[in-house]
């Protein structure tokens, strides 16, 4: 059996080992480190855009009544952005990411819930606006029908009033010129008579016409009251329903929902810390 000598490496060729080796050592921990920079760059690339989109939606306006019916499309765009941040292979979100974000969304839930039973409620006094000026104005008719009716009664028996007396003048102006002799036949007695009759017959249909004219006017005022009292209520209506059309103007929610986004920023920055 033949023995072979044993080869011995030469210093030189030592040294060349460790430089290579060092060499490939250094040129794989320089790649891992660029990996995991270049996956830490992703990641904040990802919270970027997330917060920006979370920032758009927190200052989103909605541009008319009912703000309601703007609701749902508004959180099912916040869920879809939640859930593709929550799906990048590069984020590992933990059980307090899912409990900080369920108890957000379950609050904001329930706020817009509250708004749209208010303005459903609003909605319901505009409609009721909307009867509550048709009675006044019915009301208003009523009111001009029947003022226009008593106008008319009172000047038909104050017409008549004044023909009796003008007919009682005429009597009056009889009695006079008997008084003065074209009527000789008739004595003095029977002048006075006349006249007096004539004199009484004039101021009674004269104190009637006085109370015809009172008789109109407290019946015009008994319409008024009547009127006022069915109107003041009304006009008190329109007005507290005013108020709430002012309301319906202004989206309330968009202070919640900002609050919302701000809340969710939050939460994404407290999972980046973390991580």
């Amino acid at each position: 059996m033949g023995h072979h000598p044993r080869t011995r490496t030469s210093k030189r060729e030592i040294r060349e080992y460790r430089k290579v080796f060092r060499e490939k050592s250094k040129s794989n921990k320089n790649n891992t480190n660029k990996s995991e920079e270049k996956t830490i760059f992703l990641q904040q690339e990802i919270f970027e855009i997330t917060l920006k989109r979370l920032h758009t939606l927190g200052n989103q306006k909605f541009g008319s009544s009912p703000f309601s019916q703007h609701f749902n499309r508004w959180l099912q765009t916040i869920e879809t952005i939640l859930d593709e941040f929550e799906k990048q292979s590069l984020i590992n979100i933990d059980d307090q990411f899912r409990e900080e974000r369920k108890q957000i969304l379950d609050t904001i839930k329930l706020q817009l819930e509250k708004h749209q039973q208010k303005e459903a409620d609003i909605e319901r006094q505009i409609n009721n606006l909307s009867g509550t000026k048709n009675r006044l104005q019915q009301t208003n008719k009523d009111y001009l029908t029947k003022t226009t009716i008593l106008k008319n009664q009172k000047a038909t028996a104050l017409k008549q009033l004044n023909r009796e007396l003008e007919i009682l003048k005429n009597e009056q102006d009889q009695i006079v010129k008997l008084k003065t002799g074209f009527f000789r036949g008739i004595s003095k007695k029977e002048r006075e008579e006349k006249e007096a009759l004539a004199v009484q017959r004039y101021m009674d249909k004269q104190q009637e016409y006085e109370v015809i004219i009172l008789h109109f006017k407290e019946k015009q005022k008994q319409l008024k009251e009547k009127f006022e009292n069915k109107r003041e209520p009304l006009l008190e209506d329109i007005k507290k329903h005013q108020k709430y059309v002012k309301e319906i103007e202004n989206d309330t929610s968009l202070e919640e929902r900002w609050f919302t986004c701000e809340a969710l920023k939050d939460m994404l920055n407290n999972f980046l810390q973390r991580k």
